[in-house]
């Protein structure tokens, strides 16, 4: 495996590094950007043009992780070329908010059907997906059997539209996986968060899919603003500030965490990016600095690297843009405390999301929010 970082940013250009990646059919350059739709594309023609030959995926962000530096308005290209794997892509379009299921499962199937699959990743768009949905898809027929990772588009603190990218293709509705095959490459994921719970857990008494209505029989959006104060005002944007955590049940120990993508007034309900299972338990959480480093620092702590021999590493750091918002000018330790526990050898670059999914302790995988998830490639 070769893995090289090349990044463009307005008035400067491209700073071009190829380190030594080549022009295959089984090179993957992974495009992450926070530019505008059209001077992404003429940024991205101009690469495209050297690699023709290459797997081009990408997605829009709310700040780009290169290495360890938070490139806020740019755009990266992180290019891995794999030497004993092979690449398999497929996309979809979402028709229908009650189609996320369906698609899931479709992209699973297809992509399953290839030999040697050993690795799943998928970027979404961040808005109208129900990313709980696209991955009770890919559950359904991948059973956990192979790992799933990947994150959903940004598009800053607007929530105004995002788009990913799939070879020539660049859209609004959009989930697009790519698959490695090989028998020689190594896969290692991880997500944590690192905040602090606040208030009492209440039950969901009002909710259909990913819109909640109801808890503990109280208007949801009334609760919420309760708690938010003043900050209500600045709401779905204000929202990243304060997510949910929920379980299924008491006893759970697992917890995922829901974000607000917006709210509607007259019903008094809020939606987030996953379900929020009627009579599940939620509970508000706040920031706490120190910890959602640590809980960087934990995600890649828990990768399991039993057969990492040594060599090259690719690490796709996907975190919230929540924690974006949160650590304001510290974001950057997130990220370092991440690449400090890893190999040496690790090139580093990811996005901050909308979403970010990775398999939970059953190898399910899910959505999550708030959190530092990532996924690691390396090739014995």
């Amino acid at each position: 495996m070769q893995v090289a970082l090349q990044w463009f940013e307005p008035g400067k250009g491209w700073q071009l590094d190829s380190g030594g990646v080549a022009d295959t059919r089984n090179t993957l350059v992974l495009i992450f950007s926070s530019l505008p739709l059209e001077s992404t594309r003429t940024a991205v023609a101009s690469l495209r043009a050297s690699y023709p030959r290459a797997v081009f995926m990408g997605c829009s962000t709310a700040g780009q992780i290169l290495d360890t530096r938070f490139l806020e308005y740019g755009l990266i290209a992180l290019m891995v070329e794999f030497q004993h794997s092979s690449l398999v892509v497929e996309y979809r379009r979402r028709t229908a908010e009650s189609d996320s299921f369906a698609l899931g499962q479709s992209l699973a199937k297809a992509l399953a059907e290839h030999q040697d699959l050993a690795s799943i990743f998928v970027l979404s768009e961040g808005l109208s997906i129900n990313a709980s949905r696209l991955m009770t898809g890919f559950n359904a027929f991948i059973q956990g059997r192979i790992p799933v990772t990947g994150g959903l588009a940004g598009d800053g603190a607007r929530f105004v539209s995002t788009w990913v990218m799939c070879q020539g293709q660049v859209t609004t509705d959009m989930v697009c996986a790519i698959g490695i095959c090989g028998r020689r490459l190594g896969v290692g994921y991880g997500s944590r968060g690192g905040w602090d719970v606040l208030g009492p857990e209440r039950r969901v008494t009002g909710s259909r899919e990913n819109i909640l209505y109801e808890l503990d029989g109280q208007p949801a959006l009334q609760l919420y603003k309760k708690y938010l104060g003043d900050r209500a005002r600045d709401l779905p944007a204000s929202g990243l500030l304060f997510p949910l955590a929920l379980r299924s049940k008491r006893g759970e120990s697992e917890q995922k965490v829901r974000t607000i993508l917006g709210v509607d007034e007259e019903q008094q309900s809020l939606t987030f990016a996953g379900n929020i299972p009627q009579g599940g338990l939620v509970q508000l959480m706040r920031a706490n600095i120190d910890r959602l480093i640590d809980g960087a620092e934990d995600a890649a702590a828990s990768m399991d690297l039993a057969t990492y021999d040594g060599g090259p590493l690719c690490c796709i750091a996907i975190s919230c843009v929540g924690r974006h918002l949160v650590l304001g000018p510290r974001v950057e330790e997130e990220i370092e405390a991440v690449k400090e526990r890893l190999p040496a050898q690790t090139c580093q670059a990811g996005f901050y999301s909308y979403g970010e999914l990775s398999p939970l302790s059953s190898g399910l995988c899910d959505l999550h929010n708030q959190t530092m998830t990532l996924t690691l490639w390396w090739e014995n």
